[in-house]
């Protein structure tokens, strides 16, 4: 059955940037009513203008970490647009220090804000979804949570978790009218290695090549909308390097991890 984007309010957390902002655009352009969220109230703005029909979205900022702030967004969501038939859960942050020189209280930050807050989130949501009859959650997790690789030990343990719960979920809530997507992004051309956080917790402040060479965040949404519109559930959008690594670990993983110390990913 083809989706009817018209009739659905998407909630994106987020959105003020990169893919976040890419997916509010790309389903906007479809016709659905677009929650954006993230920190940057004036980023998030702008966002809004660049949607199509723009006065029917709504900015919601937010501290997505802040358990208060996220009832408190829930709450004003729930009160301005009534029904919320998606939530993607993109906000997050990513990594690039070596486990040996990374802090704890920095693998505890990572793991705060990308599993433990898209989780609180969910569990906001999930009652009003089931009490209306279905909706679909969408996880936004990496192909690093499918990987283990350099410099991503904390990130990757994070967004693994995310798609392990998420498994979960969808077998628990199948028969309530609850769809669950995990979404695993490669490399994508945005500011997700610019804001990593190194070992003591401050940004890394330059892009990777690899994400500088990665694809667009236009195409990554596009392909999104794509998968998500045809019910697909695993959605892996990524380069063909990082397909091929996914399609080599399911064969054999010692294999890949001699390919991937051999190849020092950063």
């Amino acid at each position: 059955m083809k989706t009817k984007y018209k009739d659905l309010t998407i909630w994106i957390t987020g959105a003020s940037s990169g893919i976040g902002q890419a997916l509010a655009i790309a389903f906007a352009k479809r016709g659905a009513r677009i929650i954006l969220s993230g920190r940057d109230n004036q980023k998030l703005e702008s966002v809004k203008k660049s949607c199509k029909r723009a006065n029917r979205h709504i900015v919601i900022p937010f501290d997505i970490s802040d358990a208060a702030q996220a009832k408190a967004a829930y709450d004003n969501a729930k009160a301005q647009a009534g029904n919320i038939d998606w939530l993607i859960n993109n906000a997050g942050i990513s990594q690039r220090s070596l486990i040996m020189e990374t802090d704890e209280d920095v693998e505890r930050q990572i793991m705060e804000v990308d599993y433990f807050a898209q989780t609180r989130l969910t569990r906001l949501i999930l009652p009003d979804m089931i009490a209306q009859g279905g909706g679909k959650i969408v996880m936004v997790s990496s192909v690093a949570g499918l990987l283990g690789t350099q410099y991503r030990g904390a990130y990757g343990a994070a967004k693994a978790a995310l798609h392990m719960w998420a498994n979960s979920l969808r077998a628990e809530l199948h028969d309530k009218g609850i769809e669950v997507a995990t979404i695993f992004p490669g490399f994508i051309q945005t500011n997700i290695s610019i804001n990593a956080l190194t070992g003591d917790g401050s940004a890394q402040g330059t892009m990777d090549e690899a994400t500088s060479n990665g694809l667009t965040a236009t195409e990554f949404a596009k392909q999104v909308v794509r998968a998500l519109s045809k019910g697909e559930e695993y959605i892996v959008v990524a380069g063909s390097k990082e397909k091929l690594a996914t399609r080599v670990n399911r064969v054999s993983p010692p294999k890949l991890y001699k390919l991937i110390r051999e190849s020092q990913v950063k």
